[in-house]
């Protein structure tokens, strides 16, 4: 154990209560990120859902994120889905 002990100059005043800091939350705001088209109507349907979480407080941030990410991995999955075969002709096999 030490018996160090500083000097009273040094040692940092109490802060004042008045000046303490706030805890209370403040209300939801927008935070003003601009959403740029992607050109793709899907992806930019699920881009414009994220302006509802500027109007919801934090804790309701997250069922919208993950609607958003949902709905973003189902277009990427739509985009990596094979296209049906095209139908093929009818042959005349006459010869």
């Amino acid at each position: 154990m030490s018996d160090w002990m500083p000097d009273p100059e040094t040692v940092p005043e109490a802060t004042p209560p008045s000046a303490a800091p706030s805890y209370d939350t403040a209300p939801p705001a927008p935070l003003g990120v601009v959403r740029t088209p992607t050109g793709h109507a899907g992806v930019d349907a699920r881009l414009e859902r994220l302006a509802d979480a500027d109007h919801l407080p934090a804790d309701g941030h997250t069922e919208v994120y993950e609607d958003v990410h949902r709905g973003l991995r189902d277009e990427l999955t739509a985009l990596d889905a094979r296209p049906a075969p095209a139908p093929t002709p009818a042959h005349d096999n006459r010869s």
